[in-house]
C-alpha cells in the first residue's frame, strides 16, 4: 500500500515535487494544499486529478487522516508556523525550506538517523549539492582549515521563495557544512546568474588544507558523486578536485529531470529528489504507513 502524502505549497517546487511523487511506487499524493485558489499550481494539480485545497495547513488540521507524511514547500517563515501544528498532528514533516526547525538531512549522509525524527529539514539546494562532497573531503582530511561553497543558479529558476530566503540560505548552508564536516570555518555564497540561455546549477567547493592527498581526495569525491546519482540522476562532478596555490577546488553540476521545470532548474530538482528519497525510505520503514 502506498503511503499517503500531503504537499503544502503550490509554487514551482511544490509542482515539481508532485510530479515526482506521482512517479513513485511507494507514495501517493492525497492533498495538494495552497492558499490561492487561482494559483497555477492548483490548476496543474487539478488537471492531474489530484485533490486540492486552498486552506493550506488548516485542511490537514481539519482532516488529520488525509496523510501521514507532509512536504512543506512554502517558505522558511511559513514553516516556522506550520511545524508545531504538524508535530501536534504526529505527521512526519519534510521541510523543503531553509527554516532550520527540523533535523538537517542529506540522504546519502544521514538518512537512517533522519527517519527517527518527526521534522526533517533539507537545508538548501547548495547544501544538498555540496555537503556530500564536503564530507568526502573531510573524510580524507578532517583537519581542513576552511571550506567555502559558491552556488550559482539560473536567475529564471529562482522564484519568490528562493529570493525571499537568501539570508536563510547562506546561514543554513554555512551551519550545515560545519555540522556535517566538523570544519570550524565555513562560508556559503549564492549567485543568481541572468545569462540567456539559462545555465545549469553549478556549485564550487573550495578547501584549504596543508599537504593534501589528492589521489585519495579524488577517489573519495568521485565515489560520493556516484552514490548521490542514485537519487539525483543529474548530479555530476564537472571539475575534478584540483590543487592550486594551496587551495583545493572542485565543481558539481546538477541538471534537473525536467519533470515540471526546465532541466536548468537543478537547484530545485536537488531538493525535490532528496525529499522523495526521504519519504520513500520512511514509507518503506513503516510498511506503507
Amino acid at each position: 500500500m502506498k503511503a499517503k502524502v500531503g504537499i503544502i505549497g503550490t509554487g514551482n517546487i511544490g509542482c515539481d515535487l508532485l510530479v515526482k511523487v506521482m512517479r513513485s511506487d511507494m507514495l501517493e499524493c492525497s492533498i495538494f494544499a495552497g492558499h490561492n485558489p487561482d494559483s497555477e499550481g492548483i490548476k496543474f494539480a487539478k488537471k492531474l486529478g489530484i485533490p486540492t485545497t486552498f486552506d493550506s495547513i488548516k485542511y490537514i488540521e481539519n482532516h488529520p487522516d488525509c496523510c501521514d507524511i507532509v512536504f512543506d514547500a512554502t517558505s522558511a517563515k511559513v514553516h516556522i508556523y506550520n511545524a508545531p501544528i504538524l508535530e501536534r498532528l504526529s505527521k512526519f514533516a519534510i521541510d523543503l525550506t531553509p527554516a532550520r526547525v527540523g533535523y538537517f538531512c542529506v540522504p546519502i549522509i544521514n538518512l537512517k538517523q533522519a527517519l527517527e525524527q518527526k521534522n526533517v529539514n533539507l537545508i538548501t539546494c547548495g547544501g544538498q549539492a555540496t555537503i556530500p562532497v564536503a564530507c568526502a573531503l573531510a573524510k580524507i582530511h578532517p583537519e581542513i582549515e576552511y571550506l567555502e561553497i559558491a552556488a550559482t543558479i539560473a536567475s529564471r529558476s529562482a522564484g519568490i521563495g528562493t529570493r525571499n530566503n537568501i539570508d536563510e540560505f547562506t546561514q543554513a548552508t554555512k551551519d550545515a557544512l560545519k555540522d556535517f564536516t566538523g570544519i570550524k570555518k565555513t562560508k556559503a555564497i549564492i549567485v543568481l546568474n541572468p545569462a540567456e540561455p539559462p545555465i545549469n546549477m553549478r556549485t564550487t567547493i573550495y578547501a584549504l588544507v596543508e599537504k593534501p592527498n589528492m589521489d585519495a581526495i579524488r577517489k573519495s569525491v568521485f565515489e560520493m558523486a556516484e552514490k548521490v546519482k542514485n537519487y539525483i540522476p543529474g548530479y555530476k562532478t564537472i571539475v575534478e578536485p584540483t590543487l592550486e596555490n594551496g587551495r583545493i577546488t572542485t565543481t558539481i553540476e546538477v541538471t534537473g529531470r525536467g519533470d515540471y521545470l526546465p532541466s536548468y532548474a537543478g537547484n530545485l530538482d536537488v531538493i525535490t529528489c532528496a525529499a522523495v528519497k526521504i519519504a520513500e525510505a520512511y514509507a518503506q520503514k513503516h510498511g506503507g504507513v
